[in-house]
């Protein structure tokens, strides 16, 4: 979204949960130059060298678990054997996806000084993943300073080194690194390509440089193909940001969320058009305006993430879509949206992502070393679950990927409800009491209240 991997700051929520903290980041380290690496897990779990054992992969049908998480800058592997233990008790409730960029996002530089590789900090987070039953993703992003004109031997985490991409004489050089990764993980079958055209596209008025990041793309896909025939690969991993229907860049995909700025359906073409293959679309966005609006409201502005889906199945021949990121409250640092209210425009925003056909939405957990974490998916010192990892664990369970939707009314508009044979959930949208009745029965449900209950 926008500029949603800004690396300064705590990283912040995957959507946006927290307008006065969303700071998406890779931030590590606050050493400008020789950092010292991110934070590890402090555990004698996590010292364990060499790479994780292999997870046993789900199938990818029906029972394709759809909805997982992005770890960030500190995560479960990241404190005491309490915090680990508790964490990986919560994800493994519902094993869900869990994605890991190879550096940044709490992971230390993979290749300081080149032909060096160090996945010493991949590793922990992996182990995390493993020790949780998770399905395993890696963004393949981000790039060595020396790949991008700096020292060998350094690293800077300073926000504009970090969005930088790699220089083209380098490219070969990130696919020899991303393929390395791949060979290395042999459990972990799905990889990401780079992230919102970092350092592709410094200023979002004018078009990016989608020509430079397809070739990127090309490359790694081919050495990422080469080591491991079997890995599925998807991009652009581009914002599908929103202006004002009335912008001068308006594109014809809109709605009364506003519309995406054609800038980004031009580049998405030519990606579409010159990509070397892609088992899957990868992109992400906000249902918020670029001027920090949410149109007609902060529920109905979650339609957007249907009907892009909708769009990309259609423009793509129904490769499965993949939000890597979605966010849907401003970040103007002045909306401070209560708890409920969040987890519940949360879970309408999965409805959204369910009933157009998404193949995968990752939530974007955002978490602290100590005090209160809003919008976190567990307790940041004991790990136990919080309310968006409520959420987020019942959608794993009752919707997955291929889960048979069937139509489910509400006497009051106000009530929405998605529902499969056995299971549906209900979401008040306003902030009063509500009693309607859903499924041919009477429910009543608090200010922003999202209920979960049985069928038939």
């Amino acid at each position: 979204m926008r500029t949603s991997m800004r690396w300064g700051g705590k990283v912040v929520a995957a959507m946006a949960l927290v307008a006065a903290t969303v700071a998406c980041t890779a931030a590590v380290p606050e050493s400008t130059t020789r950092a010292k690496p991110p934070e590890t897990a402090k555990t004698g779990e996590s010292a364990k060298s060499g790479p994780p054992r292999a997870a046993e992969l789900p199938p990818v049908d029906a029972n394709w678990p759809r909805w997982g998480l992005t770890h960030t800058q500190t995560s479960g592997n990241n404190g005491d054997d309490r915090l680990l233990s508790g964490s990986s008790a919560t994800l493994s409730r519902v094993p869900m996806l869990q994605n890991q960029h190879i550096m940044g996002f709490g992971v230390g530089n993979p290749e300081e000084v080149p032909g060096q590789l160090n996945f010493e900090d991949l590793d922990s987070r992996m182990r995390l993943m493993d020790r949780s039953g998770g399905l395993p993703i890696i963004t393949l992003c981000c790039a060595p300073d020396w790949m991008k004109g700096g020292p060998a031997g350094q690293t800077s985490w300073q926000k504009e080194h970090l969005e930088a991409a790699p220089e083209r004489k380098h490219f070969d050089d990130f696919a020899k690194l991303s393929a390395a990764v791949a060979k290395r993980y042999d459990h972990v079958k799905y990889f990401m390509v780079w992230n919102e055209l970092k350092g592709f596209w410094p200023d979002h008025s004018q078009p990016p440089d989608i020509e430079g990041y397809t070739e990127l793309y090309n490359k790694v896909y081919d050495a990422v193909k080469a080591v491991r025939p079997d890995a599925l690969i998807g991009g652009p991993y581009i914002g599908f940001h929103s202006i004002r229907s009335d912008g001068g860049n308006a594109s014809s995909l809109r709605g009364d969320w506003g519309a995406v700025d054609q800038l980004v359906l031009d580049a998405f073409d030519y990606w579409n058009k010159n990509k070397r293959g892609a088992d899957f679309i990868v992109i992400d966005g906000a249902s918020v305006t670029d001027d920090h609006k949410v149109q007609p409201d902060a529920f109905g502005a979650t339609a957007k993430f249907g009907d892009v889906t909708r769009w990309l199945r259609e423009k793509t021949g129904n490769l499965p879509v993949w939000w890597s990121e979605f966010y849907f409250m401003p970040e103007d640092g002045k909306t401070n949206w209560p708890e409920n209210m969040r987890v519940a425009v949360l879970a309408t925003s999965l409805m959204e992502f369910a009933s157009s056909g998404t193949a995968t939405a990752l939530y974007w957990n955002p978490q602290t070393k100590q005090g209160d974490c809003v919008g976190c998916m567990w307790n940041s010192q004991d790990g136990s679950a919080r309310p968006a990892g409520d959420v987020v664990s019942n959608f794993v369970k009752w919707f997955p990927a291929g889960a048979k939707l069937e139509k489910v009314t509400s006497s009051d508009e106000r009530v929405r409800v998605l529902a499969q044979p056995e299971q549906m959930v209900m979401v008040n949208t306003t902030d009063e009491n509500v009693t309607a009745t859903v499924d041919g029965q009477e429910v009543s449900l608090a200010p922003y209240e999202v209920k979960w209950a049985a069928r038939g």
